[in-house]
């Protein structure tokens, strides 16, 4: 496998050119090696973008028990972790639509200390979850295209993440 096309982002980031879904996979597994009890990943792109393919590879870095599906229909996951490390708490934010308020009632705030908590769809309702929190963009050719190709840009923000190394991912 060819290693993805990378160029440096603004502050603590990184942009990539990912061509296939496990290459979105191998991303998951890259990033998890960063990930610490207490992290929040907001993961945004259109549906089908490719979320729940890097959440897979996040739980396989993390050594997670569980196989990772998207949430969507229970809204909230938890894998508990097989090698001692963080759970993973995969939260699918499309149907809430009170924001914070919605998101305090499923008790993550309870879980971030301990766990990496990853949720999609979660733009504008998670923010206030933790200060620092690590942004993950996957854009993909939207309408009728069968291309795998995907651009993917993860951005740190807040102090956790200066100098954490997103730039090498």
């Amino acid at each position: 496998m060819e290693a993805p096309h990378t160029s440096p982002a603004a502050d603590a980031g990184a942009r990539l050119t990912l061509d296939s879904p496990s290459e979105t996979q191998e991303l998951g597994r890259r990033i998890a090696k960063l990930l610490r009890p207490g992290d929040l990943v907001m993961l945004t792109g259109e549906l089908g973008a490719g979320k729940t393919t890097l959440t897979r590879g996040l739980g396989e870095g993390l050594g997670v028990r569980g196989a990772v599906t998207s949430p969507t229909f229970v809204i909230a996951r938890v894998h508990p972790s097989l090698t001692g490390g963080p759970a993973l708490v995969h939260v699918d934010a499309y149907r809430l639509g009170g924001g914070l308020d919605e998101m305090e009632d499923l008790d993550l705030d309870v879980s971030l200390p301990e766990s990496v908590v990853v949720v999609e769809w979660g733009e504008g309702k998670v923010e206030e979850l933790s200060e620092d929190r690590l942004q993950v963009l996957i854009h993909r050719a939207v309408g009728d295209s069968d291309d795998d190709r995907r651009t993917v840009t993860v951005t740190g923000i807040g102090s956790r993440w200066a100098g954490a190394g997103i730039e090498n991912l």
